[in-house]
């Protein structure tokens, strides 16, 4: 039994090892260095005085105390990697958005309504606006899925008067040249925006200019009218404080949908973390289990009846596109 435990012990630290290798090496090839070379050399660096480190040194206990000497010394200078608003950006993230908040009122800068001909090419478009809080009556879950069930693009979008939509889009500000990784957003490849947008621009976006069309589902939620204000104001102060002080994204912790939670959390709201967040494309039905959602219905015919594409693709970009795709969605029910 006791050489057992001692196989089994020495089994999980070498797995540790060539985890915290494995990690270490991708955090150098994808580091801050300017060099691709120099990035991976330093990446191949690590794994070889790894492999050394324990092929050298004769006592185990040594060697290993070497290396997470080392492992510490690497993540010291990892975490001193900050991320920046001063990179040549995407056109489409370039432009970074804020809000002016006096008492009741909110004066949105660089909403995004951009001019689309196709994903790629377009006109960009902001505006300003001014919303009044004591309109704010109701915020909507939007979900966007475009590689199966598990996986989702999650929105909030808020109303006013119930003809006003503002939406809030948190995503990946990439630089010029760069696409999306899941892999590459745990090594902080990617700053963080929050895109503040007219549903004309994020809906129709990825309804009817990407290709494939991504399939995309508008939710009435039945959160209070006094967490809608308190939500509405968090993402307003997310999004004024990425312009001070900047965040990497990061896949799994600061997403699209985890800062939805972050955000509800923030002002003491009801939102645990679970894993149908992480997999997001389950965020939806959890919102469901949670009563955030209308329950009269069963969570498959709420999913059906709340999908918008033919109603996007009919409507085209006309002023009073949120109320018309909004037309013959389940009523959203009274908050709990």
């Amino acid at each position: 039994m006791t050489r057992f435990v001692s196989v089994f012990v020495k089994v999980l630290v070498a797995l540790a090892i060539a985890l915290m290798t494995t990690w270490a090496a991708l955090a150098a090839y994808w580091s801050d260095i300017p060099n691709s070379t120099a990035r991976a050399f330093l990446a191949f660096s690590i794994v070889l005085a790894t492999i050394l480190n324990f092929v050298l040194i004769r006592h185990k206990s040594a060697a290993f105390l070497v290396y997470l000497a080392a492992f510490v010394l690497f993540t010291f200078w990892w975490c001193a990697i900050e991320p920046s608003n001063g990179k040549n950006w995407q056109p489409d993230v370039a432009v970074l958005p804020y809000a002016e908040v006096d008492e009741d009122t909110v004066t949105v800068r660089n909403i995004r309504n951009f001019a689309y001909r196709t994903e790629t090419d377009y006109t960009p478009r902001y505006y300003d606006k001014t919303f009044n809080l004591k309109q704010l009556d109701s915020v909507d879950l939007i979900a966007v899925y475009w590689m199966g069930d598990a996986i989702a693009h999650v929105m909030m979008s808020f109303s006013f008067a119930g003809k006003d939509y503002l939406c809030f889009s948190i995503e990946t500000r990439k630089e010029v040249g760069q696409e999306y990784s899941s892999l590459k957003g745990f090594f902080k490849q990617y700053e963080l925006i929050y895109v503040a947008a007219d549903e004309r621009d994020v809906i129709r976006l990825r309804t009817d200019f990407r290709r494939p069309a991504e399939d995309v589902y508008i939710y009435r939620t039945r959160v209070p009218a006094e967490n809608v204000r308190k939500l509405f104001l968090e993402y307003v102060k997310q999004m004024n404080g990425l312009r001070v002080k900047p965040e990497f994204y990061n896949t799994i912790t600061t997403n699209c949908t985890t800062d939805v939670v972050r955000n509800f959390r923030a002002f003491g709201g009801n939102v645990r973390y679970n894993w149908k967040i992480l997999l997001s494309g389950y965020a939806p039905e959890y919102a469901y289990e949670m009563g955030s959602l209308d329950d009269s219905l069963a969570f498959e015919e709420l999913k059906a009846r709340s999908y918008v594409n033919p109603k996007v693709r009919a409507i085209g970009d006309v002023p009073d596109f949120s109320e018309k795709i909004r037309e013959g969605l389940p009523v959203r029910a009274s908050a709990k």
